[in-house]
């Protein structure tokens, strides 16, 4: 079927009690493996690309590939911006066939955020896209920007903005963990509390399963997984050349990451609950 936007989607997740997996990919093979699984899981799926990948790719290159896959399929596939760092690229995202963006101010002051944010909900208000915000940097590494954590995190960011949904602080990080993660989950019950639109778990990569688990449990109804797709995808590959050193045909590596990505996907969305929920 056609991509869908991400605003249904969250908003069934906000009333089920459940999140949508949403899986950043590379390239084609990332992109077919995700499908796959959302197919066998009979599940709504979000595929992502940051800024960086889409530089390597391009917008219209990774909205081909999605939209040729996600037409073979009955069930609800978003193609989403990931942490858009630009008014610019979050426009052109949107003009490419994306059907849901981010535009991440997090490392502005609150007010340049709210002033970043808005303008970019106003151009996607007439693309009919929803867009995501994040308001609190979540720590670690995502693509070329590197942030220490800050959770401020203000009900009025939305309200002045208009977003569709918000990533929230609340101690993860993009990245594996150096130590084990110490989540706020208090913060995250907090802000559901006084935050109406659907709440996203960015850094979830690495976080154990009760703790993704619990996060959902409280008012997560999107969450982020990338690192651990990458390591999925190039361990794969690795442990093939390394039983077969002489493969040379790049769509046996290819099978081989597609498998175990895919296999890294399902474990996921059995975390987030949204199994079996493609009516």
């Amino acid at each position: 079927m056609p991509l869908v936007t991400s605003e249904k989607m969250l908003s069934d997740a906000q009333k089920g009690g459940y999140a949508v997996g949403a899986f950043n990919v590379e390239n084609m093979e990332m992109a077919k493996a995700v499908i796959a699984a959302a197919e066998e899981m009979r599940s709504p799926v979000m595929l992502q690309t940051t800024p960086s990948t889409v530089k390597y790719g391009s917008l219209e290159t990774f909205a081909a590939i999605v939209k040729a896959e996600a037409s073979k399929t009955d069930f609800s596939v978003c193609l989403h911006l990931d942490h858009g760092n630009s008014f610019e690229l979050a426009v052109q995202a949107m003009k490419a066939g994306y059907t849901s963006v981010m535009i991440d101010g997090s490392h502005e002051t609150f007010e340049e955020n709210v002033a970043l944010t808005k303008k970019v909900v106003e151009v996607a208000n007439a693309y009919g896209v929803p867009v995501e915000a994040e308001l609190g940097k979540v720590g670690g590494k995502e693509d070329d920007l590197e942030a220490e954590a800050d959770h401020n995190t203000d009900p009025e960011f939305v309200e002045r903005t208009g977003v569709s949904s918000l990533a929230i602080a609340i101690g993860t990080a993009h990245g594996f963990y150096a130590g084990t993660p110490v989540l706020d989950k208090e913060r995250l019950s907090d802000c559901k509390k006084v935050v109406s639109v659907p709440l996203v778990l960015h850094g979830a990569s690495g976080l154990s399963e009760e703790d993704v688990v619990e996060c959902v449990q409280r008012g997560m109804c999107k969450v982020n997984f990338a690192t651990e797709l990458r390591v999925a995808y190039t361990d794969a590959e690795k442990q093939l050349l390394k039983e077969n050193p002489e493969t040379f045909d790049p769509k046996k590596l290819g099978i081989a990451a597609m498998k175990a990505v895919k296999e890294q996907t399902i474990l996921r969305m059995k975390m987030c609950g949204c199994t079996g929920k493609v009516q």
